[in-house]
């Protein structure tokens, strides 16, 4: 029955990944933390490589509804693959090796609880103060200024806790140069494809000082990944029919569990 509960993993994975621009880690590591227990560093190099795919799936739907911002992506892109580099080098730095790679999972955890905080606040202010971004509100001249250390932000948080990182990129493109919530999420979309190959080849070489094989880490993806790509073009589809509140509010609950499981592992 393991097959079938990756594929079940793997196919909720795809569609909130695909539905929400953020890869699909924050489902796939929890569900394969409940799994098997506490292996956050075969986990992160599977989920890598899971994410390539959820989001090139998805982007087959984002590309229909024309949401890329090119002039955001040609300056994200490169500094978050830059970033999603070092970002893989400090997950395998001591602090997070052996048995403290459960140490991982926390910071993990931890960093779900802003993405639920931030988020909370948005759902918030939509709902009762109608707090919403246009692309009327769109700061084009801020680009340069902004969106390079974005990328790097975003490539970090990727490479050191193995998510996709839409997390950190689209808050960041609506914090700093007010994108609405869809075409940032789009746009994290692109980025995750661009970066998730190099951080997933990366971490999978690095196995090896953890005790751990690659043939696992490819044995998990391979189980993960038929039901992620078909998920991450349903999703993908879905988050240009569903309200923005129902995404944002299914992304809060999401990011509540896996938090919840992230932060008691030992």
């Amino acid at each position: 029955m393991e097959w079938f509960w990756l594929l079940v993993a793997g196919l909720g994975t795809g569609v909130f990944g695909g539905m929400l621009g953020v890869g699909g880690s924050v489902v796939m590591i929890p569900a394969m933390t409940l799994l098997y227990g506490e292996n956050q560093h075969l986990y992160q190099a599977a989920a890598m490589i899971c994410n390539f795919f959820v989001s090139a799936a998805a982007i087959i739907a984002h590309r229909k509804a024309e949401v890329f911002n090119p002039n955001v992506l040609k300056w994200m892109i490169p500094t978050a693959m830059l970033g999603t580099i070092g970002g893989v080098a400090l997950s395998n730095i001591r602090l997070f090796q052996g048995h403290n790679s459960y140490m991982l999972a926390r910071v993990f955890g931890a960093f779900l609880i802003y993405v639920c905080i931030y988020n909370a606040r948005r759902l918030y202010r939509s709902i009762f103060c109608n707090d919403t971004l246009a692309a009327s509100d769109y700061a084009a001249e801020k680009v340069p200024l902004y969106a390079a250390p974005s990328g790097v932000l975003t490539g970090l948080a990727a490479g050191l806790l193995g998510i996709g990182a839409g997390t950190v990129a689209t808050p960041l493109q609506q914090l700093t140069l007010k994108l609405p919530l869809r075409n940032a999420m789009s746009n994290s979309a692109a980025i995750i494809v661009s970066i998730s190959w190099l951080g997933a080849i990366y971490k999978n070489a690095t196995l090896a000082q953890h005790g751990i094989m690659v043939k696992e880490s490819l044995y998990l993806a391979a189980l993960l990944m038929p039901g992620s790509i078909i998920g991450g073009y349903l999703g993908g589809r879905l988050m240009h029919i569903l309200p923005r509140n129902i995404i944002r509010s299914l992304f809060i609950a999401l990011c509540v569990l896996a938090a919840i499981k992230l932060l008691t592992v030992h």
